[in-house]
């Protein structure tokens, strides 16, 4: 979704870079984006497990349903995911040549 984003957001990446954005700037937007989409996640996904965690008591095996440590180990996994899926397109649109995308459309 991020790669698409920037797809589409093309023309306007030209134009910042054309008025003189820092290419960094731009980098940090989407990836920026992308963790407050990731942290929105990861908070509905824990109030969900805190929710459900009577019904998933029977399907655990050897952790607690309130294992700190696990939750801790998928939210850090996701963020470092989330991190990486959008930095690369994020790294990709930066290196965008302004005029080029100018002309593009």
């Amino acid at each position: 979704m991020i790669a698409y984003s920037v797809a589409q957001r093309r023309r306007e990446i030209g134009i910042r870079l054309a008025l003189g954005a820092q290419r960094r700037e731009l980098r940090w937007m989407f990836v920026r984006s992308a963790l407050v989409l990731t942290g929105i996640g990861v908070a509905l996904g824990l109030l969900a497990a805190a929710g459900l965690m009577q019904l998933m008591k029977s399907l655990l095996f050897g952790v607690s349903p309130v294992d700190p440590l696990t939750y801790a180990a998928v939210m850090a996994l996701l963020g470092a995911v989330a991190t990486m899926a959008s930095y690369l397109p994020a790294r990709r649109a930066a290196a965008v040549n302004p005029v080029e995308a100018l002309r593009a459309e």
